[in-house]
């Protein structure tokens, strides 16, 4: 029934999650659909499959039979349309394999092709107020935003790639060099959607230009920051987001840090081993993130109030709080090495 042709994301229970991955990518489906030797259905495998197999520390080596979900919703192919969505909107998913009367994979239905291009109601905020102090002398004369990758501006690259995905309100925090934003951007108008500004008259860091919105969003928001360069997908966040009932996620990135020396393991004064220069893996804040809108009432009015504080805050006041895995391109554009590389990586970008 998808448009994007279902057999190319069939793959087997013994693929390996890292070829998985690759095939997902490939496609715009977002899942891959588990099939046994004999056609009959085993499995699905979503993008959220996929992020949680990340935080859960998986190797790309294991088996999807390992991380797929054995039991999905499918459905015959002669289920007339409207109770498919219907089904679709019940159980909050996204794809709905098709079978046959032996339950082999006839078909996959998917809720974009059910209900047509969806415009997104969700608030995208992104911050672009900052110095760029560490990308002088090229920010003494222009704001880090509107600094070229592929002669284009930062943030209309990432005003572009939301425009794409469907979203129509975007806020943009700004204070240095506020007017060139303002006037490269306007109304928005020339990407399809609707730019409202946020004047910071001093920099409230991260968190706290949310104190300045106009109104409480009915739905979760987007925060960006505006040096960061992705091409995840962002209804894929605000779908984890729901998912884990969260008022707050944070987009996290694997980190790997190789100890240069061998690491003495001790108990006491004993050498238990030495583990010659260990590898470290952490998750580390990517920088964009989703809030639900009762999050306003933990930020305070017009201070300086970054991300990490907030989350330390509604951690402490037991509120829900998520970790969602960036698996696809991202880049923070935070030095002029950061610059050299977007530009040298721009075809990654449009692809």
């Amino acid at each position: 029934m998808t448009k994007a042709n279902w057999k190319d994301i069939v793959i087997s229970p013994e693929t390996s999650l890292g070829d998985a991955i690759a095939r997902i990518d490939k496609s715009a489906l977002q899942v891959a659909v588990v099939l046994n030797p004999d056609q009959t259905l085993a499995g699905i495998l979503t993008d959220g499959d996929i992020r949680r197999a990340i935080l859960a520390g998986k190797s790309l080596q294991v088996k999807v039979s390992e991380v797929m979900n054995p039991r999905p919703t499918a459905v015959p192919m002669s289920m007339p349309r409207n109770k498919m969505l219907a089904l679709m909107r019940r159980k909050t998913i996204h794809h709905l394999p098709l079978i046959d009367e032996n339950r082999r994979l006839v078909g996959l239905a998917t809720l974009d092709d059910l209900v047509g291009a969806v415009e997104r109601p969700n608030w995208v905020i992104i911050m672009a107020g900052g110095l760029g102090t560490r990308l002088h002398p090229l920010t003494q004369e222009c704001p880090k935003p509107l600094l070229k990758v592929g002669g284009k501006p930062i943030l209309e690259i990432i005003l572009e790639s939301f425009a794409e995905q469907g979203f129509k309100q975007i806020f943009l925090s700004v204070n240095y060099k506020a007017e060139m934003i303002q006037d490269y951007f306007g109304e928005g108008d020339r990407w399809g959607v609707q730019v409202n500004y946020i004047h910071e008259k001093e920099r409230l860091g991260t968190a706290g230009a949310l104190s300045l919105l106009p109104e409480r969003p009915t739905t979760p928001m987007i925060v960006m920051n505006g040096d960061i360069l992705t091409r995840t997908s962002f209804d894929s966040l605000l779908k984890f987001h729901e998912a884990q009932n969260a008022v707050a996620t944070m987009a996290v990135r694997e980190y790997d840090y190789q100890v240069p020396y061998g690491v003495v393991r001790m108990d006491g004064t004993k050498i238990k081993a030495i583990e010659e220069k260990p590898l470290q893996r952490f998750f580390v804040n990517a920088g964009i993130y989703t809030l639900s809108s009762e999050v306003l009432e933990y930020i305070p009015k017009n201070t300086f109030f970054d991300m990490p504080t907030l989350f330390e805050n509604l951690i402490a006041a037991n509120q829900s709080t998520a970790a969602y895995p960036l698996r696809e391109y991202w880049l923070d554009i935070g030095r002029m090495s950061d610059l050299e590389r977007a530009n040298q990586q721009i075809g990654t970008l449009i692809q």
